[in-house]
């Protein structure tokens, strides 16, 4: 996908890009790909795949939320997908990103201080430590492409405020959203919409699910990575 074709993408998701942040989106892509060729952060090899795949993929966020202000919480960002782009096109939304790899935290912190964002903060932590300690904080949690529905679920809950929205972002989830109606049920969570499009390009499928909190979640989740993988929920 070249800039023009993402442009105009990016247009029909109700996404008004600036100079600026286009410039922004530029920076990053050239950086990843720079960052990339030392340091393995993403399969992407050429900035048309990371317009499209990385860039275009996060806004897709935008189909189940609206996510202009408030505070976002990315667990397991890598190399920031979704939510250093949204911190980009949002800069009233709070993004806070999360990674247990200390190499992808240093891109993320050069990344963010080359990038002059102010709405960022970067968390070196695994997910069920920083969870299990910062309860019912956010008003958005996210997740791409990190591990099952049903673990996911149980890491990330926690740390959302009770009617925030958890944002998950899959390929096909038909199995895993059937195989997650227990820990739906134990967490006090449902699946408020549910998203189906494919990329441009053929870039592939998506789901998007937006998963509403109903209530506090119980103090005993998310319990050890080891038990959750284990035996889910």
């Amino acid at each position: 996908m070249n800039k023009n074709d993402f442009y105009e993408k990016v247009a029909d998701l109700k996404i008004e890009l600036t100079e600026e942040m286009k410039m922004k989106l530029e920076k990053y892509a050239d950086f990843l790909l720079e960052y990339n060729m030392h340091t393995n952060l993403t399969a992407i090899k050429t900035k048309e795949e990371v317009y499209l795949k990385h860039f275009y993929d996060s806004m897709t966020l935008t189909k189940i939320a609206n996510l202009t202000e408030g505070t976002l919480l990315d667990i397991g960002t890598g190399a920031g997908f979704p939510g250093l782009v949204l911190a980009i096109i949002y800069p009233n939304l709070q993004v806070s990103l999360l990674d247990s790899n200390n190499k992808k935290i240093k891109f993320l912190e050069e990344t963010v201080t080359l990038l002059n964002l102010k709405n960022v903060k970067i968390i070196y932590s695994r997910a069920e430590d920083y969870t299990q300690k910062n309860r019912e904080q956010y008003d958005y949690v996210t997740s791409r492409a990190v591990a099952e529905l049903r673990i996911l679920l149980e890491l990330n809950i926690p740390a959302l405020k009770v009617n925030g929205s958890f944002l998950v972002m899959k390929g096909n989830a038909e199995k895993e959203i059937k195989s997650s109606e227990n820990a739906l049920e134990k967490l006090n969570v449902k699946i408020e919409n549910q998203e189906e499009f494919e990329l441009p390009l053929n870039g592939g499928h998506r789901t998007l699910l937006k998963i509403k909190k109903l209530k506090e979640t119980n103090l005993i989740y998310p319990r050890s990575y080891d038990k959750i993988k284990k035996k889910p929920l």
